[in-house]
């Protein structure tokens, strides 16, 4: 294996690994890659990609699986907890299932039972609990 660093403060930052097959070595050049980064890598299918904080509506799980909601839902090798600890000021968890990017909000909503409704900017529509409700409120700003 092979390994070339280009230093180019133009572009951003990247790291491909071009392999035959997955090795425990490569496992943990991954894990390494993720603990060491402020961003997430985000996985499609076959495709790999590092995730930029900013472009991430919110974070949720499905089946015990977790996912970054962008433009696409990427799959996330990482626990909820650990990315909300991660994660800055601009995201808060709205539900056990869902930690949401505070400027990708674009409204809240009442429901007809009740409870709050946010809707995101790529249209994913998620609930605010009854536990995390009066906190949400707070940080939006929202007097319904």
């Amino acid at each position: 294996m092979k390994i070339t660093i280009i230093t180019d403060k133009t572009k951003d930052e990247e790291i491909i690994i071009r392999v035959h097959k997955r090795t425990e070595l490569i496992e943990k050049i991954e894990k390494l890659v993720n603990e060491t980064s402020d961003g997430f890598i985000g996985y499609k299918e076959n495709e790999a990609m590092m995730l930029d904080i900013n472009d991430v509506n919110c974070f949720i799980t499905e089946n015990n699986r977790v996912f970054a909601m962008t433009d696409e839902k990427l799959i996330i090798k990482e626990r909820l907890y650990r990315i909300e600890e991660k994660v800055g000021d601009n995201f808060i968890k709205i539900n056990q299932s869902c930690i949401a990017n505070i400027s990708k909000i674009v409204k809240v909503q009442a429901t007809f039972s009740g409870s709050l409704s946010v809707v995101f900017r790529n249209g994913y529509t998620d609930y605010i609990s009854r536990r995390n409700l009066k906190k949400v409120k707070e940080r939006l700003g929202v007097k319904l």
